[in-house]
């Protein structure tokens, strides 16, 4: 089966010889075989996993954090466009937890704000609250 992830900050993995591929849609967990019956759906932030065979057919599995977005699966086919993509070789926890620890406070501060409470940068604190626990979630991959 034939892979192809994109993000909007550019990274991407795509591979002809995917053998499954794990990730959290919407409403549950789902793993698209060969064959998957057609399918488009959103995905929620979560870590993904896809097992592949490599140039030399060794079976090979990667992890991901990835960002909320599409997956559509057609013709033994899966393209998935997410906001972000990390492969766990690229992860930065320290990074992570920073970004964990200054969304959680700034959420606090609008959340306990006397005066009108500020929706949208409230909504950007914790789209940087999931996103770093997306991430924080993979890193529990290299334990």
């Amino acid at each position: 089966m034939k892979l192809k992830i994109l993000s909007f900050s550019w990274e991407s993995f795509s591979s002809d010889n995917v053998l499954s591929a794990t990730m959290m849609t919407a409403i549950w967990e789902i793993t698209i075989l060969d064959n998957h019956s057609p399918l488009l759906t959103s995905i929620k932030p979560s870590t993904m996993y896809v097992i592949y065979k490599d140039e030399s057919w060794n079976e090979k599995r990667d992890d991901f954090a990835i960002w909320k977005w599409v997956v559509e699966v057609s013709n033994s086919e899966v393209k998935v466009m997410a906001d972000m993509l990390i492969d766990i070789d690229d992860l930065d926890v320290e990074a992570a937890e920073r970004a964990r620890t200054k969304a959680i406070e700034l959420m606090e501060k609008y959340r306990d704000a006397k005066d009108k409470l500020d929706m949208e940068k409230f909504i950007e604190a914790e789209d940087m609250l999931l996103k770093s626990i997306a991430q924080l979630k993979l890193s529990d991959s290299l334990k």
